[in-house]
């Protein structure tokens, strides 16, 4: 099983991750985290295929992967 972690208060809704999935397993949050920004959430974490894309494009290492 595949477990992608969104650290939401690190995330500043840039959307660099949404862009590189291929598998478009996450997408712009309607809620606001702490700094007022739409973090990142996982839409379908069904879809992951672990490659990571994601967390290697975030500039805010807000992301993690684990098998």
């Amino acid at each position: 099983m595949i477990k992608v972690t969104i650290h939401e208060d690190a995330c500043k809704s840039c959307g660099l991750c949404v862009r590189a999935c291929p598998k478009d397993v996450l997408a712009i949050s309607k809620r606001l985290n702490t700094k007022g920004y739409y973090a990142v959430e996982v839409a379908h974490p069904e879809a992951c295929i672990a490659c990571a894309s994601c967390a290697k494009t975030c500039p805010d290492v807000a992301i993690e992967i684990e098998k």
